[in-house]
């Protein structure tokens, strides 16, 4: 595995993610080491005591910094073999209430890791996305589509440099604190729970299973390319039944910033794109691409576009069931 006796940096690394991906990454890939990179100096504290009896808890390091700070992004990347990118302001409200910070967070980071990681002679760099880049209505969708171009077109930038940059793309992570699934708990206790449209539907991951996607795409990554997972979808309110299925439910209208319904994949990025048999992959459209890259993969119909509304798989009640109980289970 291509994360073997590696040094690993991961941005925004006390998140939910980070450490999902810490602990798979130190039980069963064997890095070299790996520098979580973070402000808060508490939720690292709180990192360190929680992995104390974790396998190969030697191997980690704690680094404080924020992305926005290019000197520091450059110190901490001294050495580093692979770097994950999953640091970013993510919450749509406060994006859309914080719009400059959104940026220098989301744009102006992302600007700062491609710099460092050239410079450092870094190997690879995967950088996080979501669903809300793809036709974005709101200021975090706009600025993680920036961030995609970014990281896409930094293969350019790297020259003679060995550095390679690519994305992976997927939807809402079941349990992790930007999802619905903790407010719908928090509102279980009220007897009420709100929906904001009652055909809402949204694309769902597990945690463990968008670390593990990223792990492969690593390892799979040629320098350029978008990963996206082929994952199932789920009407928000048959989520809010599996929580709460007694609690009474109030539809209160789509939010600012919010979508109906989710894409992954354009109709425009299906036509330089390939389908495997759990993924898809968009082929950047420069000439610093080798279209063999991938050539093993199908090529996609006009016109193909992957939305949570027109999934061929679906979440039954029952498996989010478990889905939740696995979590609640880890935790």
């Amino acid at each position: 595995m291509s994360l073997s006796n590696k040094v690993i940096l991961i941005t925004g690394g006390t998140g939910s993610f980070g450490k999902k991906f810490t602990r798979i990454v130190l039980e069963k890939c064997s890095p070299k080491a790996i520098r979580i990179y973070s402000r808060g100096e508490l939720k690292q504290q709180e990192m360190l005591m929680e992995f104390k009896n974790c396998s190969n808890y030697e191997k980690l390091r704690f680094f404080i910094g924020d992305v926005r700070d290019r000197e520091r992004l450059y110190r901490a990347m001294n050495d580093v073999d692979i770097v994950v990118h999953a640091a970013a302001l993510k919450q749509v409200p406060t994006c859309e209430y914080n719009p400059i910070e959104a940026i220098k967070t989301n744009i102006d980071g992302a600007a700062n890791i491609i710099d460092a990681a050239i410079d450092n002679n870094v190997e690879k760099v995967i950088a996080l996305s979501t669903d809300k880049a793809v036709h974005p209505v709101n200021l975090y969708g706009a600025t993680k589509l920036v961030a995609e171009k970014l990281f896409i077109q930094g293969n350019a930038y790297s020259g003679k440099h060995k550095t390679k940059f690519s994305c992976v793309r997927y939807g809402n992570v079941v349990g992790s604190r930007g999802s619905v699934v903790p407010v719908f708990q928090q509102q279980k206790k009220r007897d009420l729970i709100t929906i904001t449209h009652e055909k809402m539907t949204r694309f769902w991951i597990t945690q463990e299973q968008a670390v593990r996607f990223i792990i492969n795409c690593i390892d799979r990554m040629k320098g350029g390319e978008v990963f996206i997972p082929k994952i199932p979808s789920m009407k928000v309110i048959d989520l809010a039944d599996v929580i709460a299925p007694n609690c009474e439910k109030k539809v209160i209208g789509i939010r600012p910033g919010e979508k109906i319904n989710e894409v992954l994949l354009t109709p425009e990025e299906s036509r330089h794109s390939r389908e495997f048999d759990r993924y898809f992959v968009v082929e950047p459209e420069f000439s610093f691409w080798d279209k063999s890259n991938f050539k093993e993969g199908n090529h996609l119909p006009e016109g193909f576009r992957y939305s949570s509304e027109k999934n061929k798989e679906w979440l039954s009640e029952e498996e989010m069931k478990k889905i939740l109980k696995n979590i609640k289970t880890e935790r």
